[in-house]
Formats: C-alpha cells, sequence, structure tokens
C-alpha cells in the first residue's frame, strides 16, 4: 500500500487480536519479554473507540501480569487508565507521549487529525496522576523545521509529570521521501530546500539511511549536536532516557480451557 493516499484511506484491523494474543503467550516456551504497543503504528487509531482491540490486548496482558510499553499521541489511551494504573502498581506498564510539536499550526499541518499539543501534554499529566510512569517521545525531530523546539517540548513534558523522554530523527524511507517533500513544497516553500539539505546532511547525503543503528538518530554534525541538546536537556530536566524498568516475573501462563489449578496453585 501507497504511504499516501492508501495510507490516509484505508485501515487494516485484527478483530481477534486479544484471542490470538492470549494463545501465543500458551505457546510451550514463550518467554516474557515487555511487549511494546505503537511501534508500527499507534494503539489509538479512531477506530479503537468502536473496535476495543487495543483494550482487549491489555485485558489479556493484565489478566496475565504481562509488561506493556505503549507509544501514542491519541487520548483514547486515557480510557484504559483503569487497567494502566494497577498495571504500573505492579510495574508492568509505561506510557510515551509523542509530541512532534507546540506550535498549533505546525501541528495542524503535520498531523491533522490527531491530538493537540495542549491534548498531549494533558495526556501526561492524566496518566502521571494516576500513577503510571509516563515519557515524552519528540519524534520526528525534522532539521530546519521543528528541531528547535526540542528543548520545549522536553521542558513542557517534564512540566506536565514526564519521567523519562526520548526522539527519532525524521525518517524519509521508499516513497516516503518525495511524499515528504511535496509536503514541504506545499506548506514551506521557502523553507523547503533548506529542511531538505540539512537532512541530507544527517543521512550521508541521503534523503534516508536505514542502517541499523543509525536509522534513528542520523549521523554528521547537525545529528551530533541534536543529540547533544537532547542529553544536555534531559540532564537538566531529571529525565531519564530509558522508560521505566518493567517487571517480567510476574508472568502467569494462561491456562486452557478445562485445565484444572494445582494443589498449591495461588491463582
Amino acid at each position: 500500500m501507497s504511504p499516501g493516499l492508501d495510507f490516509e484511506t484505508k485501515i487494516f484491523s485484527k478483530p481477534d487480536a486479544a484471542g490470538l494474543l492470549r494463545e501465543e503467550l500458551r505457546r510451550p516456551g514463550y518467554r516474557c519479554e515487555v511487549v511494546a504497543l505503537g511501534a508500527n503504528t499507534d494503539p489509538y487509531q479512531p477506530v479503537e473507540r468502536d473496535l476495543l482491540i487495543t483494550r482487549g490486548i491489555l485485558e489479556v496482558l493484565s489478566e496475565h501480569r504481562h509488561p506493556v510499553g505503549i507509544v501514542t499521541k491519541g487520548s483514547l489511551v486515557l480510557r484504559d487508565i483503569d487497567l494502566l494504573a494497577p498495571m504500573a502498581g505492579m510495574r508492568l506498564a509505561t506510557v510515551m507521549v509523542s509530541i512532534t510539536t507546540l506550535d498549533r499550526g505546525l501541528a495542524r499541518r503535520m498531523e491533522p487529525r490527531a491530538a493537540s499539543p495542549e491534548r498531549r501534554l494533558a495526556m501526561i499529566r492524566a496518566l502521571s496522576a494516576a500513577g503510571i510512569p509516563t515519557g515524552v517521545l519528540s519524534s520526528p525531530m525534522i532539521p530546519g523545521l521543528n528541531d528547535p523546539e526540542l528543548e520545549r517540548i522536553l521542558g513542557a513534558a517534564a512540566g506536565a509529570g514526564a519521567r523519562s523522554a526520548g526522539y527519532v530523527l525524521l525518517r524519509l524511507p521508499h516513497e516516503v521521501g518525495p511524499i515528504f517533500s511535496e509536503w514541504l513544497e506545499t506548506h514551506y516553500p521557502l523553507r523547503a530546500a533548506h529542511v531538505l539539505g540539512l537532512v541530507r546532511e544527517t543521512r550521508g547525503g541521503k534523503l534516508y539511511d536505514g542502517e541499523f543503528g543509525k536509522r534513528m538518530k542520523g549521523t554528521g554534525p547537525y545529528a551530533e549536536i541534536l543529540r547533544r541538546r537532547f542529553e544536555t536537556a534531559c540532564r537538566r530536566l531529571g529525565l531519564s532516557r530509558a522508560p521505566a524498568a518493567l517487571d517480567t516475573t510476574q508472568f502467569r501462563v494462561p491456562p486452557r480451557p478445562g485445565d484444572q489449578p494445582g494443589l498449591f496453585d495461588p491463582h
């Protein structure tokens, strides 16, 4: 599927995701590690309000004491505080809220259907108040466009209760590069060439370098300055550069239908 129109107009869902997850957790030799929700696409798409797929997944993870880390920009995560707060109390859940900019005008152009910057800060405040370890992900950082805001984003998030922070340099794999270039020419024609030049500077002269270890942060002087700015701000604000550690030792294998609990099974 195209990352352009198709991505904006089509969505796939797995209605039985929770049931499939439960079966996966039952597999012999399954090794409990933190499950990441939001690594590829946001787990709180608008349709989640009706489909409840993420909610079902969290119910399974909660029931079987399986740790989960969530990355989202969707305010619907607040609906699931009733699940996430008890899990967090057992060191089983963290949330990272993605904040790209604090500029409402830029936010409307970059993410026109996503929660506003103010709403995302409110999400951090509410999640933190519920005792859920919450961080901020400043992503994507676009050289020459929103990266001057890095310190302000981190400061606002820390003020709202964020405990940790991360950032990702703009990534433009495959067809995304031309789409981004066209978007820049449409919305920021006077800055487009400068921004694309800085992007290439951080990607070895190309619009994108997907090499592992480089694709998230880039290389070169500009990328190095961004990294140092991030680290300096985190130290000043008391933000950890890694989410809170979660506990994998509490996991309980889901019983199969008809299984009898053991004589000394505390569950």
